[in-house]
């Protein structure tokens, strides 16, 4: 894939207050948030895990990760999960004013059974955050983040697709929502239906500490773009993967990590904070920060590094430098 060095073009659509008051809007999506063991450990003992990229999150309208853990006081552990996660709710104190919303399609959602999978739902909303990906029931885990701002309609969709296939809504059955090809199209299209200018599927899928996406990520990603996604963000491998465009659109098939702790691989503690400013006609320039993780699951952004972005209209990954 040929890199060509973005600089004013680039850095000028994304640069300055991202929150003026224009036709465009500003979203940032980061990877997998895990707020128990070491990050939880570091806010009990009054620590900030998102104040190294808090300056960061505050430049977009929208700031939506994934959360890879469950947020209760109640349940037990999965017997025979080798890793299992629940963060106490006092965590979401200072994830308050720095996401504005969190997939909760992972295989981590259900590690301590419905209720505290319905816990999480309840002490997210408390905290003024949204949650997408999942829900009480098979009607209510599907349905999009709706996103409204001047004059935009953005719909983003979360799916899990790792495996074993668990923790599943039903009809009557809490749970998060699995990426069954045919309703995942259905629900991209019913979107654009409903009036959406920008549908964004957010992605749990791939295999662990691989690099580049698999087949059947490739095929699924240009499936749903062709369905009307207006690009695809991913994540769960733990690493980063490729970035590419198909038909123009983008897909980044991995932000890998962003709180997390308990990975020794120097790749496992690296991540992606992906930034997008988007309007009527799309994915208007995007460009990726590099993050390092350091050993209390802290992200931390990493000035100097090449890594890709781009402007509508051009047909190749670009590089951009980070400040």
């Amino acid at each position: 894939m040929k890199h060509l060095i973005c600089l004013a073009a680039c850095l000028a659509l994304l640069a300055g207050n991202a929150r003026a008051s224009d036709e465009s809007v500003s979203l940032i999506f980061a990877g997998d948030v895990m707020l128990d063991d070491g990050p939880g450990r570091l806010i009990a003992a009054g620590g900030d895990p998102l104040g190294p990229v808090a300056p960061l999150l505050a430049e977009a309208d929208y700031r939506i990760a994934n959360l890879e853990c469950s947020v209760s006081t109640r349940g037990a552990s999965l017997p025979g999960k080798p890793y299992t996660f629940r963060a106490d709710p006092r965590v979401l104190g200072v994830m308050r004013g720095r996401f504005d919303a969190v997939a909760v399609a992972n295989n981590h959602s259900g590690d301590f059974g419905p209720e505290a999978f319905l816990d999480t739902i309840d002490h997210l909303r408390q905290a003024g955050i949204r949650s997408f990906g999942g829900g009480r029931n098979l009607r209510e885990a599907p349905a999009p983040l709706w996103l409204h701002k001047n004059g935009l309609r953005i719909a983003v969709l979360g799916y899990n697709e790792y495996k074993p296939r668990s923790f599943e809504a039903g009809a009557s059955r809490p749970g998060v929502a699995w990426s069954e090809d045919s309703e995942v199209l259905s629900d991209i299209r019913a979107a654009r239906k409903a009036g959406a200018h920008i549908v964004i599927p957010f992605m749990h899928w791939g295999w662990e500490n691989r690099h580049t996406p698999s087949l059947r990520q490739r095929m699924l990603a240009r499936r749903m773009i062709d369905a009307g996604a207006s690009l695809v963000v991913g994540g769960y491998p733990h690493v980063i993967q490729d970035a590419e465009l198909y038909r123009g659109k983008l897909i980044v098939y991995s932000l890998g990590n962003f709180v997390f702790d308990g990975f020794d691989l120097p790749e496992e503690r690296q991540g992606w904070l992906l930034r997008l400013k988007v309007d009527r006609r799309g994915l208007k320039a995007w460009q990726t920060r590099l993050v390092q993780i350091d050993t209390a699951g802290t992200p931390v952004p990493v000035s100097g590094a090449g890594t890709p972005c781009g402007t509508r209209g051009s047909r190749v990954i670009e590089t951009c430098r980070n400040p």
